[in-house]
């Protein structure tokens, strides 16, 4: 089976076409949540997922585009991306990202946004909060986003090793059980500007994380016809 795991889109269409593109034909696209936010196009990515009958959970700033207090606790950029993204998101969309899950079980793994012990929240950034959230997942494999950087923490011998995957970095977890991350499609922070993604085969327990370059200026310029915060534009030039 090859399934595609994607994560923070935040409303950039051409990124998320990108990835579509480069994935080709798969057996089921998983998104991992914060499909909206920071970026231009809300209704058109939200769109593009549901016409490829894409599943998966919702992440904080998509239950802020519904309304949800989550706002109150993003940065002014954030907060201020998020103002802007309630004013332009229609009501097809609004209904389809309220549907979305704060976690999902398929074929073995757990989808969250954040981690599994949290969410919507809790950022994944070391072994031992990885452990921690080992300890609570109840499939062998647990997919999340959040941190807009590809990684992997693997249990092994009561070890937690973290792997730091590169653009065609192949990973067979061998029965082991692991937190796997596929980076950001739409606003990468790992100094590598090009969008990540993730091809996954749960049942053989292996994946290969996947880069692929889209128009940045394009977004870029969308965005600042929208007069959102120019650290968001800038900051996907350089991948940070």
């Amino acid at each position: 089976m090859r399934i595609a795991v994607l994560s923070d889109i935040h409303a950039n269409l051409p990124a998320l076409d990108a990835v579509l593109a480069d994935a080709g034909q798969v057996d089921a696209i998983w998104h991992l949540g914060d499909v909206v936010g920071y970026g231009p196009d809300p209704d058109g990515v939200v769109a593009r997922l549901r016409d490829v009958g894409a599943i998966g959970v919702r992440g904080n700033h998509d239950a802020a585009a519904c309304g949800g207090t989550e706002i109150d606790w993003f940065n002014a950029d954030a907060r201020r991306a998020m103002e802007w993204t309630r004013t332009a998101i229609g009501g097809r969309s609004i209904e389809w990202l309220s549907a979305l899950p704060e976690r999902r079980t398929i074929d073995g793994c757990e989808l969250v946004h954040g981690s599994p012990r949290d969410p919507l929240w809790e950022y994944i950034l070391s072994p031992s909060i990885a452990r921690d959230n080992l300890a609570v997942l109840g499939q062998p494999i647990g997919l999340h986003g959040h941190t807009h950087i590809p990684v992997a923490y693997v249990e092994d011998d009561g070890r937690v090793d973290r792997v730091a995957p590169r653009r065609g970095t192949e990973l067979g977890l061998e029965g082991h059980r692991a937190l796997v991350n596929p980076g950001s499609v739409g606003q990468p922070r790992d100094g590598d500007t090009s969008a990540s993604y993730l091809i996954l085969d749960p049942a053989a327990g292996s994946m290969t994380w996947h880069r692929v370059e889209y128009d940045i200026g394009a977004v870029q310029a969308a965005m600042r016809d929208a007069g959102l915060p120019g650290f968001l534009i800038s900051r996907l030039s350089i991948g940070l």
